[in-house]
């Protein structure tokens, strides 16, 4: 079974929340209450309804290129389903942005052995009818009754100026099945205007898209709140819209964002990307080839097979370097054989129906003019080599992006081969390094991650043979004229030479270490239009150079907090904070309150309240214009259990056992509480969830005791042990921040070049700021919540992540929690100040945990109060 990344677990966790609480009719709220940090940062404006579809949640989950926005949009399926449709077999229409991916992508959702059709099959199994949204008159009322029927198109078919829209809006007789119980006045349908059957409704698409209100998952290539769209999306009367943009608008109702760092973490894609510039073009493609025959060497050593693929962009007819000319030089100086080589433009299809990823297949470099095939994916691509003087940015980005998935979605034990590669010459990309820093950006990187993902490399210290990657070399653009360099001291001026190499190009070339003050004197000498350009150019360089302990490969160990488990130290978490003997959910009382759950029936309404919340659902499963589907009040029991133990699920009880709590509900809520059988199933999606927080919060129980005994009880068996020892990773992309810090103050002690996720401002700064300055601390780290790579203490409820962790001079560790104000006593504080100054009791002096405040009740700042605690023997 397929196994999802972490990060595209949290994406559909918060996705499901958001639509659990949405439920209630307070998007707003629910969007506030969910909206993650980093997706704040990508859009911070308040939530914002598409107009006239209030009712119709509409959010955004962001992932960069590679993240995989395919295979969530068809976990999102049932996870909309569930939360917020109240469906067991919705409708939904999968917009793409183009034609070519409006064909594949029903392919994949059809195939068996794709990831894409394992998604759907795992909630909906074979109940499943993918159509491209011109089949739309295959569908019959029972398919939607019985099945999760998908439409694939773009938002063009559904525009009344298109030919397939006209289609969409017009009569079909085919589609009389579907209105023969519907009133023919009913509101909100379209009404045939003239001749026979005026005012009635007509039988269209979209009619029955309106009428049953649809599940739309949108690509990431739309732009929904055009005018345009948000019209097609008023006719349609959508229920929810979920859209995977990977650079969405500013004013996007972004829910979540996910970073590349992320997607580097969880090895979805190679980075960094090592880019050569070389003086001719012919250069280029003879190191392309090169590197090709290099990390082909390297992947004998690799468990499974792969074969680097270079992707040549040559010019379009009427240039110089033609895919012919590129063909050629492949041909005759580099002597590759032709089998070797496919052209890939609009009239030579060689790719066409191979299979690159056989080892049968001897495919080694494609050649291409304008982007490649759109949906073409071969992680084999490792190499992108442009020697084109006129590429456009959507080319480029979609070429790149084939380059930088990893094979198999695994990291490969060469570490050349988790890279990416370009070659250009320089007399086609005149500032290759800041060019290729804005596509990886619209491609969803951030900047700064962009300057960390680029890794410049000098032409004459190319060292395929070894793999070692030289040092970045010096600060080189393009001007269009020359700078002012009159600002510059004679010392500056050593690193700094200008070249006149064209009527209006100038090259400019800074050499050495660029402090803080001469970089600001470098981009301000160039010419106004090209300083952008230079700052971008500088940034990268920076943030390449090894300053940090990480990027020296320097260790940072942490000490764990074990529990001594069947004669072995075992790290504190969970897994053994339970006793099996203890936790059986038969024992608790299987039962929902009124205030857990309630329901009353009125004037063919019910009303439902939970927890204080209120719903009003007039129909079972979603509210649609008119009550299509028979309840399905004829379940009994032991059905009803059976459909909700499905659902339900949790991976810390056995089958049997929660079939068994369940069935004991029911039969309460229908003997002592008076509730209907019937009434129970129509509102199973409600009662689901409610039950299993009830369960969640029984097992959390189960957990909180064994956590007082195995922690802090009498025969407790507790230690700080270096023997089972935490360590930082040395590569920097596994330290996968949502979002950097950006503020000015320069920190010169933090174990990775950049730091996640800390405010240019605030309390937390300032006490960074102090741990930075400290005279005994050799480096530390922003130590991320729910990270993996993070360092952690165990508490009763959930797992305690502090926010700094810091290795002394002396080899000790300390380890710093900030809490503000309003937090500093409050339950949760108390909790975490007990298990840090454990962790700290056990580590014999190793570890040092301190709970810092503003000002502590000994008036001390937050400088004084680390002090004295690194003091402290």
């Amino acid at each position: 079974m397929l196994t999802l990344k972490k990060y595209q677990k949290d994406t559909l966790e918060f996705l499901r929340l958001f639509l659990e609480e949405a439920r209630f009719g307070n998007h707003v709220a629910a969007f506030e209450k969910y909206r993650t940090e980093s997706a704040k940062r990508a859009a911070p404006l308040g939530y914002r309804p598409l107009e006239k579809l209030e009712n119709a949640p509409y959010i955004c989950l962001r992932l960069p290129t590679g993240g995989g926005k395919t295979l969530l949009g068809a976990y999102t399926i049932s996870t909309a389903a569930q939360a917020f449709l109240e469906q067991d077999y919705p409708l939904v229409l999968w917009l793409v942005p183009t034609n070519t991916i409006r064909q594949q992508t029903p392919e994949t959702l059809k195939n068996p052995r794709h990831a894409n059709r394992e998604a759907i099959i795992q909630q909906f199994g074979s109940q499943v009818l993918v159509l491209d949204i011109a089949d739309f008159t295959q569908i019959r009322p029972q398919d939607i009754k019985d099945k999760a029927v998908i439409l694939v198109g773009t938002i063009q078919t559904l525009r009344v100026d298109n030919t397939e829209g006209r289609k969409v809006y017009a009569h079909h007789e085919d589609l009389e099945p579907h209105f023969v119980n519907i009133p023919k006045t009913l509101e909100g349908l379209e009404k045939i205007e003239e001749g026979a059957g005026q005012e009635t409704i007509k039988f269209s698409f979209r009619n029955l898209l309106a009428l049953h209100r649809p599940l739309v998952i949108v690509d990431e290539a739309h732009n929904a709140t055009s005018k345009l769209s948000v019209e097609v999306m008023q006719r349609i009367n959508p229920a929810c819209i979920i859209e995977f943009p990977a650079a969405p608008a500013a004013n996007s109702n972004i829910l979540h964002s996910v970073s590349a760092s992320e997607l580097k973490a969880e090895d979805m894609i190679k980075l960094p990307v090592v880019l050569t510039e070389h003086q001719t073009w012919q250069e280029a493609i003879t190191a392309a080839v090169k590197n090709r025959e290099k990390l082909q060497l390297l992947t004998p050593n690799e468990r499974d097979y792969i074969r680097p693929i270079v992707l040549f962009q040559a010019e379009d007819r009427g240039h110089e370097i033609t895919y012919e000319v590129v063909l050629n030089y492949l041909l005759e100086s580099e002597k590759i054989d032709r089998e070797r080589i496919a052209i890939a433009t609009g009239n030579q299809r060689e790719l066409d129906r191979i299979n690159l990823l056989d080892k049968n297949n001897k495919v080694d470099f494609i050649i291409t003019v304008e982007a490649l095939k759109e949906g073409w994916d071969c992680p084999f691509a490792y190499i992108f080599c442009s020697v084109a003087r006129v590429h456009s940015k959507k080319d480029i980005e979609q070429i790149l992006g084939r380059v930088l998935r990893m094979p198999y979605a695994t990291k490969r034990v060469q570490e050349e081969l988790n890279r990416a590669y370009a070659h250009v010459s320089e007399d086609s990309w005149k500032n290759a390094v800041p060019e290729l820093q804005d596509r990886m950006i619209s491609m969803g990187f951030e900047a700064q991650e962009a300057n960390q993902a680029i890794l410049p490399q000098p032409r004459l210290l190319e060292d395929y043979e070894t793999g070692q990657l030289p040092l970045p070399q010096p600060v080189k653009v393009i001007l269009s004229a020359q700078p002012d360099l009159s600002k510059f001291t004679r010392e500056e001026l050593k690193q700094v030479s200008t070249n006149q190499i064209g009527k209006n190009d100038v090259e400019y070339k800074i050499s050495g270490e660029i402090s803080a003050e001469l970089a600001e004197k470098i981009i301000l000498a160039a010419p106004k239009k090209d300083r952008e350009i230079v700052e971008k150019a500088i940034a990268i360089q920076q943030a390449q150079q090894p300053k940090t302990p990480s990027q020296r490969g320097e260790q940072f160990q942490v000490p764990q907090l074990c529990l001594f488990v069947d004669g072995q130290w075992e790290v504190a978490s969970k897994e053994w904070f339970l006793d099996p003997q203890d936790w059986n959910l038969l024992k608790y009382p299987a039962e929902l309150s009124k205030s857990e759950f309630s329901i009353k029936e009125e004037a063919n309404q019910w009303l439902i309240d939970v927890k204080d919340k209120h719903l009003t659902t007039k129909f079972l499963g979603s509210e649609t214009l008119f009550d299509l589907r028979d309840a399905p009040t004829n379940w009994t029991i032991n059905q009803l259990s059976q459909d909700l133990e499905r659902k339900i699920r949790p991976p810390y009880l056995r089958q049997e056992v929660l079939l068994e709590y369940l069935r004991r509900t029911l039969v309460f809520l229908i003997e002592k509480r008076d509730i209907s059988l019937s009434d129970l199933v129509r509102t199973r999606f409600i009662l689901e969830k409610q039950l299993r927080d009830k369960i969640r919060s029984y097992y959390d129980d189960a957990i909180a005791k064994g956590y007082q005994a195995r922690i802090f009880g009498t025969n407790a068996a507790v230690e700080t042990n270096y023997k089972v020892e935490f360590s930082y990773p040395t590569n920097p992309f596994h330290y996968p921040a949502n979002w950097y810090y950006k503020g000015r103050h320069i920190f010169n002690k933090h174990y990775y070049p950049l730091i996640g996720e800390l405010e240019s401002e605030g309390e937390e700064f300032e006490c960074a700021q102090a741990i930075d300055q400290n005279m005994s601390v050799h480096c530390w780290v922003r130590n991320i919540s729910r990270l993996d790579n993070s360092f952690r203490l165990p508490t009763s409820t959930d797992y305690f992540y502090p926010d700094f962790v810091a290795l002394l001079n002396d080899g000790r560790i300390l380890v710093v929690e900030y809490k503000g104000k309003p937090y500093e006593t409050n339950d949760d504080s108390k909790e975490k100040m007990n298990i840090g100054e454990l962790w700290e009791t056990k580590s014999k002096g190793k570890g040092l945990f301190l709970f810092a405040v503003k000002q502590d009740a000994k008036g001390r700042n937050i400088y004084k109060q680390i002090e004295d605690k690194i003091s402290s023997k």
